[in-house]
């Protein structure tokens, strides 16, 4: 009787588990599933899911009207010069926090998190003002800087928590062998926390990825990211709604098989790594 009890409780997680999964996942479905539409259909009341002539014209609208390519490479540089960066700076400040902790350790840390709390629109003007001052307004290193100094709250934070997991006494066992701090950073600390770095790196990816609000107000065409592209098919005419899912579908795909690359791949691997 338990291992009835058992199995059929198992069954219930996996199903309410795949139920949340697919309701989670559902506006992109209906998103993707738009993008293959007519504007008649992709109107019509009341909606259409799978039983509609399927077309690629929306896509071939949007190559032919943008340079989608260009809209791709500025997310990728935007995107991952700013995790990586964020990387850079904050190992040395979470190793400091976790193995090196000072009376106001966890009050900085509390200020850093709270700085997630002030709205953006709050430093809009400031930041507009420097970056036209500095010659940085829509470029592609101005964005980089910007949406590092947003996640790195939150890149520091994550650090901080999987480098506490990390026992002191292997850190102190280096130093003793002689490693310096840049040794002891590089080629102890740094190995064992890959996959709460990787995790980090990702999570971080896709924030940067999806922001919209910096990327709208800070460029113009130069330096505009997937964000500006799919903000491009929202017209004062109408939004014309097949071809902005559409271009959305475009915009979230490289994410979409980033994320599922690393979870088979990156994340799993390397976890697995760390376990064996």
């Amino acid at each position: 009787m338990a291992r009835a009890v058992t199995q059929n409780r198992k069954i219930i997680n996996t199903a309410a588990a795949w139920t949340v999964g697919l309701l989670i996942f559902f506006p992109i479905l209906w998103t993707i599933l738009t993008s293959f539409k007519t504007e008649a259909t992709a109107i019509a009341d009341p909606p259409v899911f799978l039983a509609f002539d399927w077309t690629l014209e929306n896509y071939s609208v949007v190559l032919e009207r943008s340079n989608y390519m260009r809209f791709l490479w500025n997310s990728v540089i935007i995107a991952g010069g700013s995790t990586i960066l964020g990387i850079i700076i904050a190992v040395p400040a979470a190793w400091s926090m976790a193995f090196v902790p000072g009376k106001r350790t966890k009050d900085i840390l509390l200020w850093m998190l709270s700085t997630k709390m002030l709205p953006a629109v709050g430093v809009l003007y400031p930041i507009y003002l420097i970056f036209i001052k500095m010659g940085l307004l829509d470029s592609r290193t101005g964005l980089v800087i910007v949406l590092m100094l947003m996640n790195l709250p939150i890149i520091v934070w994550m650090l901080y928590t999987y480098f506490r997991e990390i026992p002191g006494e292997i850190l102190e066992a280096a130093r003793m062998d002689g490693a310096g701090l840049k040794e002891e950073i590089l080629y102890v600390l740094t190995p064992m926390a890959i996959p709460g770095i990787a995790s980090t790196l990702l999570l971080n990816f896709i924030l940067a990825w999806n922001e919209a609000f910096w990327t709208l107000n800070l460029t113009a065409a130069k330096a505009a990211p997937l964000t500006a592209f799919i903000a491009s098919y929202s017209s004062p005419e109408g939004l014309f709604y097949a071809k902005l899912s559409a271009a959305s579908t475009m915009a979230i795909a490289p994410i979409l098989i980033l994320g599922w690359f690393s979870q088979k791949q990156l994340v799993s691997g390397l976890t697995f790594g760390a376990v064996k």
